[in-house]
């Protein structure tokens, strides 16, 4: 798994890369009451917003950490964005995009560096 500055973690499977927020993000925006998922076929650079989510403290956007595009979202969420809260790396992922450069993982952390970022 490789992880963003962002919170975000990201999983290949495959062709694809699952997208969730880590637990860490979690922690921080406390119970998530709401989570609006990209549409499924949707190109996305890096850095776009690709989903919002609202959490009992605030309101945030996830941004695409890959360029490429939407293939699946977590429907889930729609019926219990809480989910992302019980189980941020399992069952609470947001998204998988086919990137259209893979190499782009190459810019992220490990879980070591991760860790340290957030120690």
């Amino acid at each position: 798994m490789k992880y963003t500055e962002e919170h975000e973690w990201l999983r290949t499977e495959g062709d694809v890369v699952v997208v969730g927020i880590t637990e860490h993000a979690t922690t921080q925006l406390g119970d998530i009451v709401f989570v609006e998922l990209p549409e499924v076929g949707t190109t996305v650079a890096k850095d776009d917003e690709a989903v919002v989510i609202e959490s009992v403290k605030a309101a945030s956007d996830i941004v695409a950490p890959l360029d490429g595009e939407i293939v699946e979202v977590n429907e889930a969420l729609a019926e219990n964005p809480g989910l992302a809260n019980e189980d941020a790396v399992g069952d609470g992922w947001f998204f998988k995009i086919k990137p259209s450069d893979p190499s782009q993982m190459d810019d992220y952390m490990d879980e070591a560096a991760y860790k340290d970022l957030i120690a």
